[in-house]
C-alpha cells in the first residue's frame, strides 16, 4: 500500500484506517505531480466500530492525517452516487496534483442507481472540474439569512442537514483549502459559525475547525466560530436515531424548519421498504427487481442500498433498503438512504419501526433474529415460506407476537408451491404478491391483474401475468397472529426458553467470500495455507454449531433449533460431524484374548477427565477412526494428489450449510474424514463414470450402476468386497480430483459400540469390548474393519475422538425388576454395565431383583470375556444364574450347546421372572440365535403359563412395546 516512488500514475483504494497510515508514511515532502507520475488514493469512508464492529462513515481516523498532509496535496469528498463518479474522475483529470478522494462507502456510492453521463476526461483546472459536474468547493443550504451556520465535511450526515432544511456550509475540497472560496460560500448574516469536526475522542481538536478559524480569523465583523467535535460512537447513533440527530441541528441552529420538521425524513409521499435475507437466498434479488420495475416503467425513483451483517448468522444477512418517491420529489434524492430507513429501531425516539412494508425472504430468520423491530406501527409484514399462517405464529417469540399486537402490525405469508426442494417462486410472481401489499388495503384482485398488466402486458417470462397475478393473490394468505397464538397456546410449552432474538448490525459491505455450501458432492475445493489460517484467525466464525442433545429441546431432520444450542465441545476436532464430539484419552488396551488364538478380542478403557462427557447404562459410545496413515499415503502417491495441499470442505447438517467450511490438508482428509476404504454404493459406478477418460472405463461404470449390472455390483460388494480405492485402481482412467473425489466418496461414519461400563461406577472413564473385524477376499487380499483395526492400534495417552449414541438397552425404572441378559461374544458389552450397576446397588443396600445371565462363545479358554468378574458377581450373588455355553468346548460328535439351549433349562424360572414379576429380557450380539431364543421363550410360555403359540408370539409382541423384551442385534 505504500509506494515511495512515483515512477507512474499510482490508483490506490483504501478504507479510512488504511490511508491514515499511508499518508503517515508519505515522504517528506512527497515528489511533485506530473502527468506520468502521480498519486490517486481512492478512500471508502466505512470504518468498523465498537465490540460489535458496526461501520460508520466516521472520518475520526483521519485527524491524525489531516495536519501533516502536504499543502499541494488534493482533497476531495464526495457524498452520492453521482458525485462519487464524477470526483474519481476528476481525480485523474488534475495531470499536476496527487489526489486522495475520500468517498462514502457507508451508502452514497454503493446505491444501485442507473448509470450516470460520463464526465469528459479532459485534463483542466479543479474550478473548472467541479463546475462542469455541477458542483464547487463549497456550497450552503438552508435558509436564506440565518444567524447560524453548520460548516460540515461532504458526506450523509451534511447531506441530511441539508435535507432537513438547516443551515448548513458544506465542504467538497478540504485541500487545497481556498479562504477566499470560504468566505464568499458564508452567508453574510452568520453570527455563529459551528464547525462540525470527526475525531477519536471528544477532547481531539478536528482539521476543520482550524480551517475555517484560519479563513475568518481578523475579518471584519467575523462570526464566533465554536467545534462541535463528533466520536465514532455519536456517529454511529446518529443513524440509529436520526431524530436525535435533527434535534441536535436545530438546538444549534433553530429555523423556522425545526417547528415543522416533526419525524425527520417521514414525508407522506416517501415509501419505506426493507427486505431481510440470506447473501445467497433464491429470492435475493427480489428489491433489485422491485427497483428496475418502477425505473423502467418511469413510475417511481427507486433508490436501493444493500448492507450485510456478517457475524450475528453464519453465511450472514443481507438487508435491503428499498426508497420510493415521486420521479419529480428532488428532495427524497438527496435523503441518505440509511437516515431515511434507520434500522435501529427507534426513529424518531419512540421505538417504532422504519419500513412501511417488511419482507422477509429467508423465514429461518423469524427464528433467530428480531427483524420485525424495523416495522413501523400499523405496516404490513411480508414472509416468503412454504409455512402455514399457523406455522408463521410458531416460528415467532412471545416478544414478538406482543409487538405485532401492540404495534397493529399485519402479517401476511406467502407460501407458493414450487417444483423442487429450497426453489422460491419466480421473481415476476414474488413481485406480484409484493405488489398486492404495496397498493394499500383497497387492493383487490382485479385492481392487481391490472397494475401489473399495465406494467408488464399480456405475458411476461414466458407466462400470462394474468395467471401468474391470480396465483399470487391466491397464495398470500393474512396471519392472524392472535387467533393462532390462541391456538398454539394449549400447546406443551418448550422445555427450554430460546436465548434472545439479535438484531441485525451492518457490519460488512459484501457477502462471505464463499458461496453457500451444500451437502453433496463437488463442494469441497482445492485452496493455500491462506484457508487455513482464516480458520485461525477467526475461529469463532468458522466453528460449526450442533443440534441440541435429547432432552434439551425439540430437534427434528432439519436441525430447525442449531442456532439454540451450545458450540460443540470443541469444534476442532470434527467439524464435519452433526453431533456433539469429545475428546477422550487412551488409557489401557489390552487384548482378553490369547495372541495365538485366531480372533483378537480387547478391552479399551478412554479417560474422560475434563471432557465433560456423561453416558447413561447401556447408551453407545461413538467413535470417529481413522483410515490407516500408511494405506492413505500410499493411495494419494499411486492417484497423484499432493497431500501437503490445503482442501477446504463443507460441513454437513451446520445451521442449514450456511457457508460453515472446515480446512485441512490432502492427507488430513483422506486419513481422518474421507471414507477411502468404505463400501461404494451403485451410484459411485454412475457418479464415476462421468470423470472416466477410457470409453472402457466409463462403460464398465455405467453398466455396474445400471439396473443391468446388479450381478456384477452384487459380486463386487458381497464376493470381492471391494472398497473405494480398489474401485478407482480397477478403473484408473477414472481420476477426479482430490477435492471432487472427496464429494463423490463422502464421509467416514462413526461407529457405535455399547459402553462396557458404568459411570456411577467407574467414574471419568468409560470401557469399550471390541472384536476386530478381518477377512480375506477370493483374490487373497486382506481386509480390515475401519474402525476396529483403528481401535486396535490405539496406544495408552493416544486420544481419540468420541460421541454419545441413545440405546434401547437400558435397565427398568425399578432396582426390584428381575433382569435376563443373554450375550452372545462381545454383545456381552452393555451387560457388564449392568451387573457394575446391581452390584453397587446391592452394596449400598438397595433391594435389587434377580440376574439371571447367559453367556456364550466358542471357548472357555479363549473367550471368556470378563470371566474373572463374572465369578465374583457369581459368587456375591449379584448373579442368580449365570447360563454359560461354549460351542466347541464339548467332545467330538457331541451336539453343539448355545444360550438357548441353557435358556431351556431355565424355562420355567425365566417366564415366572417375564410373565409375573414384570422382568425383562435382553439380547445382545449377532443376529442369528434370535429365532431359536424366540422359539425357546414361546415354548416355555405355552408350557407354564397356558399360552397358545400365537398367544405366546403376540405377548412377546406386546412386552417388546414395553421394552421389555430388548433385541439389539447386528
Amino acid at each position: 500500500m505504500c509506494a515511495r516512488a512515483f515512477a507512474l500514475v499510482a490508483a490506490v483504494q483504501v478504507n479510512v484506517h488504511g490511508v491514515a497510515a499511508f499518508l503517515c508514511d508519505l515522504p517528506p515532502p512527497p515528489p511533485p505531480a506530473s502527468p506520468a507520475s502521480r498519486l490517486v488514493v481512492q478512500v471508502a469512508a466505512a470504518t468498523p466500530v465498537g465490540d460489535a464492529l458496526e461501520l460508520s462513515p466516521t472520518l475520526a481516523p483521519l485527524a491524525v492525517a489531516w495536519p501533516i498532509l502536504p499543502a499541494d496535496i488534493v482533497v476531495l469528498l464526495s457524498a452520492t452516487p453521482r458525485e462519487a463518479l464524477a470526483f474519481a474522475k476528476i481525480a485523474f483529470a488534475l495531470p499536476h496534483a496527487h489526489v486522495v478522494h475520500v468517498f462514502d462507502h457507508f451508502a452514497g456510492a454503493r446505491e444501485q442507481l442507473p448509470a450516470a453521463d460520463s464526465l469528459p476526461p479532459a485534463p483542466a483546472p479543479l474550478s473548472e472540474l467541479l463546475r462542469a459536474a455541477g458542483s464547487a468547493y463549497f456550497e450552503y443550504s438552508g435558509p436564506a439569512a440565518p444567524a447560524t451556520v453548520l460548516v460540515m465535511l461532504n458526506g450523509p450526515l451534511a447531506l441530511a442537514a441539508a435535507a432537513l432544511g438547516a443551515p448548513v456550509l458544506i465542504v467538497r475540497v478540504l485541500r487545497p483549502w481556498d479562504d477566499e472560496a470560504f468566505a464568499a460560500a458564508l452567508p453574510p448574516s452568520a453570527k455563529t459559525v459551528y464547525v462540525f469536526d470527526d475525531v477519536p475522542t471528544p477532547t481531539a481538536q478536528g482539521p476543520l475547525f482550524a480551517d475555517v478559524l484560519g479563513a475568518l480569523l481578523g475579518s471584519p465583523g467575523a462570526p464566533t466560530v465554536l467545534a462541535h467535535r463528533t466520536v465514532p460512537a455519536q456517529t454511529a447513533a446518529y443513524f440509529a436515531d436520526p431524530k436525535a440527530f435533527s434535534d441536535l441541528l436545530f438546538a444549534l441552529a433553530p429555523t423556522k424548519a425545526a417547528a415543522a420538521a416533526g419525524e425527520p425524513f417521514s414525508a407522506p409521499q416517501l415509501k419505506k421498504l426493507l427486505f431481510f435475507g440470506g447473501p445467497h437466498a433464491p429470492l435475493g434479488g427480489l428489491p433489485a427487481y422491485i427497483a428496475a420495475v418502477f425505473r423502467a416503467k418511469h413510475v417511481l425513483a427507486a433508490r436501493l442500498l444493500r448492507t450485510y451483517d456478517a457475524f450475528s448468522k453464519t453465511g450472514g444477512i443481507a438487508a435491503d433498503r428499498l426508497l420510493l418517491a415521486p420521479v419529480d420529489d428532488a428532495t427524497s434524492q438527496a435523503i441518505p438512504l440509511p437516515l431515511a430507513i434507520p434500522l435501529g429501531g427507534a426513529e424518531g425516539g419512540g421505538g417504532g419501526g422504519a419500513s412501511d412494508l417488511l419482507c422477509v425472504l429467508d423465514a429461518a430468520l423469524l427464528k433467530t433474529h428480531d427483524l420485525l423491530l424495523h416495522a413501523k406501527p400499523g405496516s404490513s409484514v411480508l414472509v416468503f415460506a412454504p409455512w402455514a399462517p399457523a406455522e408463521v405464529v410458531a416460528n415467532l417469540s412471545a416478544d414478538v407476537k406482543a409487538r405485532i399486537v401492540a404495534r397493529g402490525l399485519h402479517v401476511y405469508v406467502y407460501h407458493a408451491e414450487v417444483e423442487g426442494e429450497g426453489s422460491a417462486p419466480p421473481l415476476l410472481e414474488a413481485y406480484l404478491a409484493f405488489l398486492r401489499l404495496y397498493l394499500g388495503p383497497k387492493a383487490s384482485e382485479a385492481l392487481v391483474a391490472a397494475t401489473a398488466t399495465a406494467l408488464f402486458g399480456g405475458t411476461a417470462e414466458g407466462a400470462s401475468v394474468a395467471a401468474l397475478s391470480a396465483r399470487a393473490w391466491g397464495q398470500l394468505e393474512k396471519v392472524d397472529v392472535v387467533a393462532e397464538a390462541a391456538l398454539l397456546g394449549e400447546a406443551e410449552p418448550p422445555k427450554h426458553a430460546a436465548p434472545p432474538l439479535k438484531t441485525f448490525t451492518f457490519n460488512a459491505v459484501a457477502p462471505a467470500a464463499y458461496p453457500r455450501a451444500e451437502a453433496g458432492a463437488g463442494q469441497a475445493r482445492l485452496g493455500s495455507w491462506h484457508d487455513a489460517a482464516r480458520h485461525i484467525l477467526f475461529p469463532s466464525a468458522y466453528a460449526p454449531r450442533a443440534p441440541l442433545a435429547d432432552g434439551e429441546g425439540e430437534e427434528d431432520e432439519d436441525h430447525e433449533y442449531e442456532e439454540y444450542a451450545a458450540p460443540r465441545q470443541d469444534a476442532r476436532l470434527r467439524p464435519d460431524a452433526p453431533e456433539r464430539t469429545f475428546l477422550v484419552t487412551t488409557a489401557v488396551n489390552r487384548r482378553l484374548t490369547p495372541r495365538e488364538y485366531d480372533r483378537n478380542v480387547f478391552h479399551l478403557e478412554l479417560d474422560t477427565r475434563g471432557t465433560g462427557l456423561t453416558y447413561a447404562i447401556g447408551e453407545a459410545l461413538g467413535v470417529h477412526g481413522w483410515n490407516d496413515a500408511a494405506e492413505a499415503q500410499a493411495f494419494l502417491a499411486w492417484y497423484g494428489a499432493d497431500g501437503d495441499r490445503v482442501i477446504t470442505l463443507p460441513v454437513p447438517g451446520a445451521v442449514e450449510g450456511d457457508g460453515v467450511v472446515h480446512a485441512r490438508t490432502v492427507f488430513q482428509a483422506f486419513q481422518q474424514q474421507v471414507d477411502l476404504f468404505g463400501k461404494p454404493p451403485k451410484a459411485f459406478y454412475t457418479e464415476l463414470a462421468a470423470h472416466a477418460t477410457a470409453e472402457l472405463d466409463r462403460h464398465a461404470l455405467l453398466f455396474i450402476g445400471s439396473p443391468e449390472g446388479v450381478s456384477t455390483f452384487k459380486k463386487l460388494a458381497e464376493v470381492d468386497t471391494v472398497n473405494y480405492a480398489d474401485v478407482l485402481r480397477m478403473y484408473p482412467s477414472a481420476r477426479p480430483g482430490a477435492e471432487v473425489l472427496a464429494g463423490l466418496v463422502g464421509d467416514i461414519k462413526p461407529r457405535h459400540y455399547s459402553i462396557a461400563s458404568a459411570q456411577s461406577v467407574v467414574g471419568d472413564r468409560v470401557d469399550l469390548l471390541v472384536v476386530t473385524v478381518d477377512w480375506v477376499t477370493p483374490s487373497g487380499s486382506p481386509r480390515y474393519g475401519q474402525c476396529t483395526r483403528y481401535l486396535a492400534g490405539l496406544t495408552p495417552g493416544q486420544q481419540v475422538t468420541v460421541s454419545i449414541k441413545p440405546s434401547v438397552m437400558k435397565l427398568p425404572p425399578l432396582s426390584t425388576q428381575p433382569i435376563i441378559m443373554a450375550g452372545l461374544g462381545t454383545g456381552a458389552a452393555p451387560f457388564r454395565a449392568f451387573l457394575q450397576d446391581r452390584a453397587l446397588l446391592a452394596g449400598e443396600g438397595a433391594p435389587v431383583g434377580p440376574v439371571y445371565y447367559y453367556f456364550g462363545s466358542r471357548h472357555r479358554a479363549s473367550e471368556y470375556l470378563y470371566g474373572e468378574e463374572l465369578e465374583a458377581y457369581i459368587a456375591d450373588g449379584t448373579i442368580a444364574r449365570a447360563g454359560l455355553a461354549f460351542s466347541r468346548d464339548g467332545k467330538k460328535g457331541e451336539k453343539k450347546v448355545y444360550i438357548q439351549h441353557r435358556m431351556l433349562e431355565d424355562a420355567e424360572a425365566l417366564v415366572r421372572m417375564l410373565h409375573d414379576e414384570k422382568g425383562v429380557f435382553y439380547l445382545c450380539g449377532p443376529t442369528w440365535p434370535v429365532p431359536d431364543i424366540y422359539e425357546a421363550l414361546v415354548g416355555a410360555l405355552v408350557k407354564y403359563k397356558g399360552f397358545t403359540a400365537e398367544g405366546a408370539g403376540a405377548y412377546l409382541e406386546g412386552l417388546k412395546e414395553e421394552e421389555r423384551y430388548v433385541l439389539e442385534v447386528y
